[in-house]
């Protein structure tokens, strides 16, 4: 794809969606370029290396060619190919690709209450400027898809962008959670339980056992576990059973006693008030509608 940049003006229905799309676009910067960034860009976007600039919405510029450098209050830090940078609002910052060796960047802005509540959390992520993430196919073909979508602009083209900026957004947590994990015993273990969960959804594990059996403590197992999969241990099991139980309810004639006992619940009241917590209706109302 040859390079371009579009800005859009989001309607109030965009920004009532809760993400929106405000400019995209890719640069192929040669080596030795004497200028940058072009001059061709919008004031608010436009900077000088001296000045630098503040936006009011978050860009993630994907480099997927070359090397340079990234500033903002916090440090400076060295840009490669495959390096994500991602600025928030309000950010001084202030970037450049090495003259030896030019670079190609690939970058969106875009806001909304979503993105500032995932960046305003205290993740471990969240305030990271740089991911060096390699060049990964699956980025780069969403970078080009945001692309076809923004410049051609039919109805509804921002929330499908919308859509597509929430799959990268997941791409690199998933990515950061695969990093502490990949290759490591610790994967090993949390995949091997998971498994175990699965195939024994009926029974109740001992979760205190098995990290002794491998040898960790339980509230680090936990932990990890938990840093892995999103919840604790004891929820994920549960959450499996009520999932099961619902499949169960929807597709099988078993009464409800039945299918609480063969999930490993000794009360049917206690599997009754557990269901509707996590689903929001009584076992009874599910086995109803069917």
């Amino acid at each position: 794809m040859d390079s371009f940049f579009k800005y859009l003006t989001p309607g109030e229905e965009d920004r009532a969606w809760g993400i929106f799309i405000n400019d995209a676009g890719k640069a192929q910067i040669p080596a030795g370029q004497p200028v940058y960034p072009s001059r061709d860009h919008p004031t608010e976007y436009h900077f000088t290396w001296e000045r630098g600039r503040i936006l009011n919405e978050f860009q993630i510029n994907y480099i997927t060619h070359g090397q340079g450098i990234y500033e903002n209050e916090t440090g400076r830090y060295q840009v490669r190919s495959g390096s994500l940078m991602v600025t928030r609002p309000g950010m001084w910052h202030r970037y450049r690709p090495d003259k030896k060796s030019g670079w190609t960047e690939n970058y969106i802005g875009f806001d909304g209450s979503i993105p500032r509540d995932i960046f305003g959390q205290d993740r471990s992520w969240s305030q990271r400027v740089i991911f060096h993430i390699g060049n990964r196919e699956e980025f780069i073909d969403t970078y080009h898809k945001i692309f076809e979508i923004t410049q051609e602009e039919k109805p509804g083209f921002q929330q499908v962008a919308s859509g597509m900026i929430m799959k990268l957004l997941g791409l690199m947590v998933s990515l950061e959670k695969q990093r502490n994990f990949s290759g490591k015993r610790m994967e090993k273990v949390i995949r091997e339980v998971c498994f175990e969960i699965r195939e024994n959804i009926g029974k109740d594990i001992d979760f205190k056992r098995y990290a002794e059996d491998n040898h960790l403590g339980y509230s680090y197992f936990r932990k990890m576990f938990k840093q892995y999969t999103g919840i604790a241990p004891v929820q994920y099991q549960l959450d499996l059973k009520i999932r099961r139980a619902r499949e169960m309810l929807v597709s099988t004639d078993r009464t409800i006693k039945e299918i609480a006992y063969d999930l490993g619940f000794q009360s049917i009241h206690y599997f009754s008030r557990l269901f509707k917590k996590k689903t929001g209706v009584a076992p009874s109302e599910i086995r109803k509608s069917t």
